[in-house]
């Protein structure tokens, strides 16, 4: 086995557990640890798992607004709580993106409320990063 096996892979199937695609990185991530150095396999299921998610930060970004009232109903007082929320609470939020299912929504809701994408960028990566140091410390604790 290369020092690269299973890592591209791991990059492809984490950036698309992070979408909207119903996923799971977490297995692949255990499995590479065992033919790759932890601190790249780290670091590659970091970087494609934020990408994900900032995939749907993106596309929430190219959203309007208007559409969440259009299309799913959304009142106008509901918005300006959430914006309001969304506003103060931004960092947090975005930490919490590496939640399954949720962590997509609360990405695209990050972009339709259009709050800074570098801010949203770092404290996604640090929950990321933080979810799979968890899995890390698990899998050498089980060995």
């Amino acid at each position: 086995m290369t020092i690269l096996s299973g890592l591209p892979s791991l990059f492809l199937t984490s950036f698309l557990a992070a979408t909207f695609l119903p996923l799971s990185s977490e297995a692949h991530f255990y499995y590479a640890l065992k033919s790759n150095p932890a601190w790249l396999t780290l670091i590659v299921a970091t970087v494609g798992n934020s990408l994900g998610g900032l995939f749907n930060y993106w596309i929430g970004h190219l959203a309007k607004i208007e559409w969440a009232k259009k299309y799913l109903g959304i009142k106008e007082s509901t918005l300006s709580k959430v914006e309001k929320y969304t506003t103060k609470h931004q960092e947090f939020l975005a930490f919490f993106c590496f939640l399954p299912v949720f962590g997509d929504v609360i990405a695209f809701s990050l972009g339709i409320m259009k709050v800074s994408f570098y801010r949203v960028a770092l404290f996604l990566t640090l929950g990321k990063f933080a979810r799979y140091l968890v899995i890390l410390f698990l899998e050498n604790s089980l060995n």
